[in-house]
């Protein structure tokens, strides 16, 4: 790594795996044993917590905790967060309320219990689906600062997300931080938003360092973060360092996803370059990797944007042979194809 790579600073996280074995019951009532992966760490009370990297922790009650909420979809795999009655009057309510104080005060009165919980991770979930980052900012300061609800690795993955749309770097850095000191255990997510945040601000250096963060504490970077420092680039109009990333990706052997291939055929595509939009797209049905209707409406752009009408009729008539639904975007593209060349 050049000199000119900054370095920030890291605290490791007191946390170790182990493997351990429990019963579980079987559907017919006999006993089963079971094999489960799992870790440890120390939370700020200094009690010992376990969490399951894999699976979604679920308490009695319904309590969502740890990693809930995923960089890159709305919820768990794409499902989007369906509002109680409660967690609906919260988000009213904040959404007509603008004085910080007085929504604080409000947040205050409710019970610390895991439904509410559950409600609040909802509510900051469409926060976010809603792009109320100002709203999200305020909302997990009151959570992490304010509530008597435990730190969580999920708020703080909202918090550095709010900071990084509103290119509030430091802040977002700050976080970072925090999250360490309350020895929260960082996801690939963590890392996909803070290097995202840096990219958004102009900071390649920084995020550079990043990477080189999570070499140091072998934490290979996965597709979702290497997905993030392509999007940042993408959106502070570096394109050309996008495209390195993205063969520094393949050249570190990491397989890059439907979305990787979505981001980049989407960039040539604005680049009128439908050639090299469709080599990607070649590939990536090569790799087994398949494409959504997000990555056909991409290419179909791609198309578009150079008058090709008949290549984004027959990839409108492939998506639909692949069997996907055209949605409002795809049938638009579509038109504007035929509305550029007329």
């Amino acid at each position: 790594m050049q000199s000119s790579v900054q370095t920030i600073p890291y605290r490791e996280p007191r946390s170790c795996k182990c493997d351990f074995r429990y019963q579980a019951k079987s559907s017919t009532g006999g006993t089963v044993e079971k094999h489960k992966h799992d870790a440890l760490f120390i939370d700020k009370h200094g009690r010992w917590r376990s969490f399951n990297r894999k699976k979604l922790s679920r308490k009695r009650c319904g309590s969502l905790r740890g990693q809930g909420w995923k960089y890159g979809s709305g919820f768990v795999d794409g499902i989007f967060p369906v509002l109680s009655p409660t967690a609906q009057q919260i988000l009213n309510f904040m959404q007509k309320k603008v004085d910080p104080n007085i929504v604080s005060a409000a947040l205050d009165t409710l019970p610390s219990s895991h439904a509410i919980w559950d409600d609040l991770i909802n509510v900051a979930v469409q926060l976010r689906l809603n792009k109320k980052w100002d709203l999200i900012m305020m909302f997990c300061q009151w959570i992490l600062y304010r509530s008597s609800f435990q730190s969580d690795v999920m708020i703080y993955n909202l918090l550095i997300d709010a900071y990084g749309r509103k290119s509030l770097y430091k802040n977002a850095e700050s976080t970072y931080f925090e999250l360490l000191e309350a020895r929260c255990v960082p996801t690939e997510d963590t890392y996909a938003l803070l290097l995202k945040a840096y990219c958004m601000s102009g900071l390649q250096d920084k995020a550079e360092a990043v990477f080189a963060e999570m070499r140091k504490y072998s934490l290979p970077p996965s597709a979702i973060v290497y997905n993030a420092y392509i999007d940042g680039l993408m959106k502070c109009g570096n394109p050309q360092r996008a495209i390195e990333i993205f063969q520094r990706m393949k050249r570190d052997c990491c397989q890059p996803s439907t979305e990787t291939y979505t981001l980049l055929i989407n960039l040539h595509g604005k680049a009128s370059q439908s050639y090299m939009a469709l080599s990607l797209f070649n590939e990536m049905r090569s790799q087994k990797c398949k494409p959504n209707i997000c990555t056909y409406t991409a290419l179909m752009n791609a198309f578009a944007r150079e008058g090709l009408c008949e290549k984004a009729e027959e990839i409108f008539e492939q998506l639909q042979e692949d069997g996907l639904e055209p949605d409002v975007y795809a049938y638009n593209t579509l038109m504007e194809a035929y509305r550029s060349v007329s």
